[in-house]
């Protein structure tokens, strides 16, 4: 910004009396202990509102205009005000304008002369710099939606030039041969070999602050969205990006989506806040969500992320829609079940919901301080401590020696889920709090069953008030072990030992022999694995009928992980079997077999 003219007096005498001024004023103004520094960008997840669930939904009333008509000033003023009325003290600070606000009913861009986005008029005719304002007047944050690349309608054939960048127009930003990219291939893509591309993304970041926004979702993101192959590897575009965002001197949040490649999570850690790990949550349909499409996916897609999650970029499961039954198309059980999952996950925690119409028990779901605690502590991500089977119990364990624990049926009837200690590490006595209900439940011996609804839930604190768990471990490469099918012994930095099965496919089978217990009984058998994607293994005790479970994704195949899985043994020497069946099961890296049974 450069300095106001006074032509009464020299430039060097002006330069002096304007910083004693100015220093006098901050001084007697703003005392020094009351400086602050702003809080780190995306410490903790963000909380807030989106508004794509309305836009996509078919809801009746919702796009009267058509689709995704429903994205319009009126309405996302209407959403902020209401936000700050009633969301607001709890932590919901963020309202982010999705896809759309430069497009009109028929969903043609519009563009400036620089090629960037411009807010339709009728969408928004105060513009979007007035939006953030007005948001920003409510003690809240604006967000804005951008897809990633240059947009084909911004192309101009060329010869758009880029702003502040002379000489550059948009045909020395992209290929030659105008490759599209993004997961509707909707944009070309960038070519950052030429310095005018990324002239052309610090344009698009400077209006974006500008306006005064403080977040930024970039949708269409690869490799993901669908997507992948070099054409459509968007890290560079991220990367530039992020260097744009720093050089406007604003902070803002970024967050990048969909469903994007675990393969790349190092380059989504360094250069964003936040990464969409799955499809959009919303079911396009007459409803906000449905539980089948995609709300269920949630459980199998997202064990994998969990080690990737913390301070400075989360896990992002997409949109919370729980606040309004009718309109979220789910039941109270389910609805409780998916707030649970996101929370315990530290997944950002923003509704989709028209929060003008939340019900008094969608309130209550969104509104639950101690639910809210768990997704924004300093604790970990919980995962499955158990097989991702229907009836599932997830965990972390907490700074402070407690663990939170969450139990799901995932079943489509009504089935008792047990948390048992043995699968938190500990044996003995644990006092249990039920966190939705704000109730101490009491001290429980060894664990805790409960009976669920379909698709129901319970999230509780557990604190140990017994001993640590005492096991026996065992190596799936012992040289005593039998290996079948095409099973092999393979190397495996991460695991113990370096070594683990694999090759368990088709017939393939691993079992351990000579495990040893002093009393006949249930074990809860403790399985570290490796796999990079979720499979099935049926295990089984001393040649009997086994159980198949299925072993949720470590994201690749060389992290492990770690799931308990019941084995009923005999005293003294059992095997037990690890068999692919026709499929295919993870790799073997060691089992653990606690001294007594559950």
């Amino acid at each position: 910004m450069r300095s106001p003219t006074y032509p009464h007096l020299p430039a060097r005498g002006l330069r002096a009396v304007l910083v004693l001024a100015l220093t006098a004023a901050f001084a007697a103004a703003v005392p020094v202990a009351e400086a602050q520094t702003p809080a780190p960008i995306a410490a903790k997840p963000y909380m807030g509102w989106s508004s794509w669930s309305m836009q996509s939904s078919k809801y009746p009333g919702l796009n009267d205009q058509g689709d995704y008509s429903y994205l319009t000033e009126a309405n996302v003023l209407k959403q902020t005000d209401a936000l700050a009325s009633k969301l607001k003290k709890y932590g919901y600070d963020y309202v982010n304008i999705d896809a759309g606000w430069w497009m009109d009913w028929t969903w043609k861009q519009g563009y400036d002369q620089y090629g960037r986005q411009k807010a339709d008029p009728a969408r928004f005719p105060s513009g979007m710099k007035a939006v953030a304002d007005h948001i920003h007047a409510k003690g809240l944050k604006a967000g804005i939606y951008l897809p990633v690349g240059l947009e084909k309608g911004a192309y101009g054939e060329g010869r758009t030039p880029i702003w502040n960048a002379e000489g550059c127009t948009t045909a020395d930003i992209v290929y030659p041969d105008l490759r599209t990219t993004n997961g509707w291939d909707s944009s070309y893509k960038l070519d950052f070999d030429r310095p005018c591309a990324q002239k052309y993304i610090d344009s698009q970041a400077q209006l974006l602050a500008g306006w005064g926004y403080d977040f930024l979702k970039l949708d269409g993101v690869g490799p993901g969205s669908g997507k992948s192959g070099d054409q459509y590897d968007n890290v560079a575009d991220v990367a530039a990006w992020h260097q744009a965002i720093a050089a406007t001197g604003r902070p803002i949040h970024l967050e990048a989506s969909w469903s994007l490649d675990y393969g790349h999570a190092a380059d989504w850690q360094k250069y964003t806040n936040g990464w969409r790990i799955d499809t959009d949550v919303e079911c396009y349909c007459n409803t906000l969500v449905s539980w089948e499409n995609s709300v269920d996916d949630r459980w199998d897609d997202t064990p994998a992320w969990t080690g990737k999650a913390g301070p400075g970029g989360w896990n992002d499961l997409d949109s919370l829609d729980v606040g309004n039954g009718a309109m979220d198309g789910l039941t109270k059980a389910e609805r409780q079940s998916y707030a649970t999952l996101w929370a315990i996950a530290k997944s950002p925690l923003f509704t989709g919901d028209d929060i003008t119409k939340l019900d008094d028990y969608g309130l209550s779901l969104l509104t639950n301080s101690e639910v809210i605690g768990v997704d924004q502590s300093d604790n970990p991500p919980a995962r499955p401590v158990t097989a991702s089977d229907p009836q599932q119990v997830w965990a972390a364990k907490n700074a402070d020696g407690t663990y939170t624990v969450a139990l799901f049926n995932l079943a489509a009837s009504p089935a008792a889920v047990t948390a048992d200690w043995t699968a938190l590490g500990f044996t003995g006595k644990a006092s249990v709090r039920d966190l939705w209900n704000h109730e101490d439940l009491g001290s429980f011996q060894n664990k805790i069953t409960e009976a669920l609804p379909a698709h129901g839930s319970r999230l509780f604190t557990v604190t140990p008030k017994g001993s640590a768990l005492a096991s026996t471990g065992y190596e799936a490469e012992a040289s005593g072990n039998t290996l079948s099918g095409n099973a092999s012994v393979a190397g495996c930095d991460a695991c113990s030992g370096a070594k683990k099965v694999g090759n368990l496919y088709l017939g393939g089978k691993l079992t351990f022999n000579n495990v040893v217990v002093d009393k006949a009984g249930t074990y809860l058998v403790k399985v570290a694995y490796v796999s990079g994607d979720s499979r099935p293994a049926t295990v089984s005790a001393n040649a009997g009928g086994g159980t198949s479970h299925k072993f949720p994704s470590t994201g690749d195949w060389g992290t492990v992980a770690s799931v308990s899985v019941p084995v009923t043994l005999k005293a003294g020497a059992n095997t037990i079997s690890f068999d692919s069946g026709s499929g295919y099961a993870p790799d073997i890296d060691r089992i653990d077999v606690p001294k007594s049974p559950r």
